[in-house]
Order: C-alpha cells, then structure tokens, then sequence
C-alpha cells in the first residue's frame, strides 16, 4: 500500500517555495512511484525531498520494507539513497544488509530489502531529493536499470517544475489582483480631493504622494484613509 508523509511533503515543498501541496500534485508523485515499483520490476520504490533545511525527508513509499529503508538511513544520516542526493549522483548496492559502507543500516532495515539503487532528482540541475528502489534479493544493478530510474527521475523533476511554476503564476496573479485593487483606491481618493479643492488630477496626485511620504506610509494606505475620512463628512 503507497504511503505518504503528508508533513513531510509540507515541509519539503516549503523548501521548494511551495505552500500547500495540491491533491493532484500529490498523486502526479505518488502515481510516478507506483509506476516505478511495478512496471519496472522492483520490490518496492520510495521518494524522498529535502525539506526547509536541507534535510532529506522521505514522502513516498510502497510498502512497509521501502519505509524501513528510507526510515533507516535518515536515522543513520548515511546510506545509498542520501549519497546519491549528497553527491548529486546514482549510487547502487548488491546487498545494502552487507555494503561494508553503511554497516550500521542492516539492523534498521526490513528483511526483505536487500539490494538498492537511488538517483537524484533534480532541479535545474540542483539535487533536490532521491528516487530509491529496493529488491528482495542481491542483484547486481546495470546500465538500463539506472537509466530508467534516471528517466522517473527526471520525469518528479518536471512534475515538481510544473508545480512551482504554477505556483509562481498563482502569486504573480494575487500580486496583480492587489495592486489592481489598490490603484481604483487612489484613483478614487484622486478624485474626491479634485471635487473637495478644486484640483486637477495632477495636483490631487502630487499631493497625496508627498502627504504620503512626509509621513511615511504607502500612497495606497493614505488614500483609503482620506476616503474614510471624507465618507464621515456630513453630507
């Protein structure tokens, strides 16, 4: 059964500038892992994403084994899946319960997890997080193995790509919506100090701009006071 840290995947999307995960981002990834582990053969398959800190987290998993893996290392600090993000390169094991180089993990890990290959995935190039795959027995992991990890890999890259994006446009749009919001204020502020003084749009303008920096408050801000004020006047 697919499992996902929902915290996790918060806060490593927060590293990513991302807020809120939206539904379907969350099952474009989970969808990319399940294809993983079942097309492609493998026990079991898991991502995982650095979080606000750099810290890697893991957020996807297939099954209990693949959690013990990603579990494992992040207590130990070390093992294939936080190389290979470390080192912003694919790192493979025959039999991780056996690697001379992380002999601390065999104890942490699931009996069926036995050989473990993790790629990165990258943003602009940049390490982000791994794609790990486990198998039950030793096996010696080759070139049309890595390349197809490297191709999922690359495949949650442009999904997380797509999502940032998106978010950008979003907040770009909200950015928009709130200057838009703003300038019908002073315009109107603009206009109702033409009609109290007898100003031209200009002069009304060049005043509030200089009322607003002798004070030091935002012209926005000003001309929404100066129609409050001007709608408690007595009529």
């Amino acid at each position: 059964m697919m499992r996902i840290d929902q915290d996790a995947l918060v806060a490593s999307l927060r590293g990513l500038q991302l807020t809120v995960p939206a539904p379907d981002l969350v099952q474009q990834l989970e969808r990319a892992v399940g294809v993983v582990d079942t097309l492609l053969g493998h026990a079991g398959a898991g991502l995982m994403l650095a979080g606000e800190h750099g810290e890697l987290r893991y957020l996807i998993t297939t099954d209990e084994a693949g959690r013990s893996l990603e579990g494992g290392q992040l207590h130990a600090g070390r093992g294939p899946c936080v190389s290979a993000f470390t080192e912003n390169t694919e790192v493979t094991s025959f039999d991780v319960r056996n690697d001379p180089r992380w002999p601390e993990l065999a104890e942490r890990l699931h009996p069926e997890v036995r050989a473990v290959a993790g790629v990165p995935v990258r943003l602009g190039g940049r390490p982000v997080g791994t794609l790990n795959v486990y198998r039950s027995a030793p096996y010696d992991w080759d070139g049309s193995d890595l390349r197809s990890l490297h191709a999922y890999a690359d495949v949650i890259g442009q999904i997380l790509t797509s999502a940032i994006a998106a978010e950008e446009k979003s907040v770009l749009a909200d950015q928009l919506q709130y200057a838009l919001d703003y300038r019908v204020v002073i315009e109107r502020a603009i206009g109702y100090l033409m009609g109290k003084h007898d100003l031209t749009a200009a002069q009304a303008f060049t005043g509030l701009r200089k009322r607003a920096r002798d004070s030091r408050r935002r012209v926005a801000d000003l001309a929404a006071e100066v129609l409050a004020e001007g709608a408690g006047e007595p009529g």
